[in-house]
């Protein structure tokens, strides 16, 4: 028995496993701004942007638009083939010119007594009615050029030269120049602090650097589900790196740091 003891003390021995050494400790991660309690996101967005949509059904024989393309209000955009509406044009011209010389005789015929004043008025209305009609041919041609609202860049182009398109079709996207705004979220317990015309501090993701706005202007509304109360804020100077869509972080002043 002790021989079967001292065997089995001497195997447990030999499958001791040796301890293992202890785990180096896991660095810590720096703070980051998303850790600042008065930290908040931020997005760049352009004063001014919109999406050009089609007015009329045609065909496009002519894009002059590509991504990323400077454009100047009143540039010429899109063309469609309006060979259509220039004929009707045409035709409402002459309608109207034929109308005009049949209001002429019958004025005349209602001086000699020979047509009565009915058909004055419906000769008169005729001519009114040419009118309006080349007044909508007219309208329907402004749509066949659909050029910039204001200056700005191409973000989006949506169709192709050649390709037909019906009414509402979205065609170009633009964005305006010059300076961005930001738009944010903040937490509605700040509300009290938040005045327009106040410093906020602004890191961009994209570009790694930090810039100053004031805010702008205050929602008139707090979202209720959220508890935030959105805002915007315009930067003090326009730097060509900035971009619509870039994002980053907004820092607002504690009311300790305003006092």
């Amino acid at each position: 028995m002790l021989g079967l003891g001292t065997a089995a003390a001497q195997g447990s021995d030999r499958l001791s496993v040796p301890a293992m050494p202890p785990l180096p400790a896991l660095a810590s991660a720096p703070a980051s701004g998303f850790q600042d309690p008065n930290a908040i996101r931020v997005l760049l967005s352009p004063q001014l942007e919109t999406t050009l949509a089609s007015q009329i059904v045609g065909r496009i024989v002519a894009l002059d638009a590509s991504l990323g393309a400077p454009v100047k209000a009143g540039q010429p955009l899109v063309s469609f083939d309006c060979n259509e509406s220039e004929a009707r044009l045409k035709m409402a011209r002459a309608e109207n010119t034929a109308a005009r010389e049949t209001l002429g005789v019958k004025q005349r015929l209602h001086k000699l007594k020979a047509a009565g004043d009915l058909e004055v008025s419906m000769a008169r209305a005729e001519v009114h009615k040419s009118a309006a009609a080349i007044e909508v041919s007219q309208a329907q041609l402004a749509h066949c050029v659909v050029r910039a609202p204001f200056d700005g860049r191409v973000v989006k182009v949506h169709v192709k030269p050649h390709q037909g398109v019906n009414i509402g079709a979205p065609l170009v996207e633009l964005v305006s120049d010059g300076p961005l705004k930001l738009r944010l979220n903040a937490p509605s317990r700040m509300l009290r602090q938040i005045t327009i015309g106040m410093p906020i501090e602004v890191d961009i993701l994209e570009t790694g650097r930090s810039y100053v706005a004031r805010v702008s202007a205050v929602n008139a509304r707090i979202d209720a589900v959220a508890q935030t109360i959105e805002l915007e804020a315009s930067l003090n100077e326009a730097p060509g790196e900035l971009l619509p869509g870039m994002s980053g972080i907004a820092r607002l002043p504690t009311a300790a740091a305003k006092e």
